[in-house]
């Protein structure tokens, strides 16, 4: 049965039931949001890429995700008698700047936009970081350094380092499509112009690691995810010149008839299903990026943490589903693959109290 995870407060039912996921990659294509001024986006991040390695295997993988946090473990075992030594990369998502830019950035003004850090049995790994900035294809990372411009398309030390720039530096950007004039008023109602970036940034930590013959290491990393939401429910409302939000829910979290009864018994006015007390808020975890190891995932287990009890969650997972605690769901299996076509998206509704 394919079907959602509804979580209300106080909610004892029987969390065994099976939800399928959506076998059908066709139908994931192009399913994009209309997001409103009010919105912000989300970036989906994911886990460890082992380059071009078929010799280690997964033995385990412990996947937790919060809106806080995303913490990975894994268990490696080396097949060879020979030591292998790995290359590992910790790909982030390319991000590009715009006129608006509403994007969900752990951390706007540090080169560890998502505060990444990882362990190597134990040990804390110093891992490098490789940053290029491309605008219409082309590298032209070389020419921001030059101008000592930061590489990320956001944030106040990139704009004040922009406002640095002479006349003749600035037409460069332009030229290059590095940057956009944006005018506006300010409180004395005169026009300014701003240059605005909208290069795009592709960010990838590495490092190498080292697998003795026969044994197992312990791999962890963990990070800020960026967090996407709304400041209202989106998916109530009928289908409309925008779309059908209903349906894209239906088909990317798994929003069943259970949930959807959940949240549409908060409205007072049917008539205005915007009044639900709830905040959305999106979460995209990346698994299929590093399918490269030997066989299957040993054991796999997945636990999902809503942040309150008072929230409520929805995804898709084949399989049963355990309630461990009032926020979090536990899931696992054995000899696991990542779906090929399908990454793990997570709806949270954030309950919101009247102030008394």
């Amino acid at each position: 049965m394919r079907g959602g995870l509804v979580v209300p407060p106080g909610d004892v039912q029987d969390m065994g039931c099976a939800m399928r996921l959506l076998l059908a990659a066709a139908l994931l294509a192009g399913v994009t949001p209309v997001l409103a001024n009010d919105t912000t986006a989300e970036l989906g991040t994911g886990g460890l890429v082992f380059i071009s390695t078929d010799e280690l295997k997964m033995e385990s993988e412990d996947l937790y995700v919060s809106p806080t946090e995303v913490r990975v473990t894994y268990q490696y075992r080396n097949l060879t008698d020979a030591k292998q030594d790995v290359l590992v990369a910790f790909p982030l998502p390319d991000i590009t700047g715009s006129g608006d830019f509403n994007v969900a950035i752990p951390n706007y003004e540090d080169d560890n936009l998502f505060g990444f850090t990882t362990s190597f049995n134990g040990e804390p790994v110093e891992a490098t970081l490789h940053q290029q900035v491309f605008a219409h294809n082309l590298d032209q990372t070389a020419v921001l350094m030059a101008m000592g411009v930061p590489l990320t398309p956001f944030g106040t030390r990139t704009r004040e380092a922009i406002d640095k720039l002479d006349e003749a530096q600035i037409g460069e950007l332009l030229h290059l499509g590095l940057v956009i004039p944006m005018e506006y008023g300010d409180a004395n109602d005169n026009w300014v112009t701003s240059y605005e970036p909208v290069w795009t940034v592709r960010s990838t930590y590495s490092w190498e690691a080292h697998f003795e013959p026969g044994e197992v290491a312990e791999v962890v990393h963990a990070y800020t995810p960026s967090v996407g939401g709304t400041v209202g429910v989106s998916f109530l409302s009928p289908p409309n010149e925008y779309g059908d939000r209903g349906a894209e829910y239906k088909q990317r979290y798994c929003t069943d008839e259970g949930f959807l009864k959940a949240v549409n018994k908060t409205i007072a006015n049917p008539a205005e299903p915007w009044t639900a007390p709830y905040t959305e808020s999106w979460i995209d975890y990346i698994w299929s990026t590093g399918n490269n190891w030997a066989g299957p995932i040993g054991k796999f287990t997945l636990t999902i943490d809503k942040g309150d009890e008072k929230n409520l969650v929805s995804f898709c997972w084949d399989g049963k589903v355990e309630k461990i605690s009032p926020t979090s769901f536990r899931m696992s299996a054995t000899d696991w693959y990542p779906p090929w076509n399908r990454e793990l998206d997570i709806l949270i509704l954030n309950r919101n109290d009247p102030v008394e």
